[in-house]
């Protein structure tokens, strides 16, 4: 019998696993954890959060998030304040200093992408990343309705630990 090549998903599952250990030890120094890290990321991108709108978005239980948004702003890294929509609802927002570990951490999370990445090409890299942007296509809301929406790969966020492994590989930061 041949020998079998390995599966295309067990491949990305071992290279999931292999970037996540290394983020767990270059986050070490800042006292942050890869989910940490993720939602201060996010917090960036759009200014304000509130934790279910997190909880939905690294597919976690809000509970979760509620420990990992408190040990947030335990840190200081990040501050609530009461929505003007919604009293109910407290939306989250970086803090001065939850911007400058970000910074501090993003040159960290840089570097480790540049070595796990260091023997593609540019455009090698650019393809690899339309091909994960492709496969992540399937598990947006709107694919479950039969309808196809293209994003971009700068969208697209790594789930957190508690997701189905079959969606954990959700890698561009």
């Amino acid at each position: 019998m041949a020998a079998q090549k390995p599966r295309t998903i067990f491949l990305l599952r071992l290279l999931q696993l292999n970037v996540y250990n290394l983020m767990i030890e270059r986050l070490r120094p800042a006292g942050l954890t890869p989910i940490q890290y993720l939602v201060l990321s996010i917090l960036s991108r759009r200014g304000t959060w509130s934790t279910a709108e997190l909880a939905r978005r690294f597919h976690i239980a809000p509970q979760s998030m509620t420990e990992i948004v408190a040990s947030l702003q335990k840190k200081k890294l990040i501050a609530r304040s009461k929505s003007l929509a919604h009293g109910r609802i407290l939306n989250i927002r970086l803090t001065a200093a939850g911007d400058r570990m970000l910074d501090r951490c993003n040159l960290a999370v840089d570097r480790l992408e540049r070595a796990v990445f260091a023997d593609f090409g540019a455009a090698d890299l650019a393809q690899f990343r339309e091909f994960l942007d492709t496969a992540l296509l399937k598990f947006t809301p709107s694919a479950k309705d039969g309808r196809s929406e293209k994003r971009s790969t700068d969208t697209i966020k790594i789930k957190a630990e508690n997701a189905p492994a079959s969606t954990r590989l959700r890698l561009a930061i």
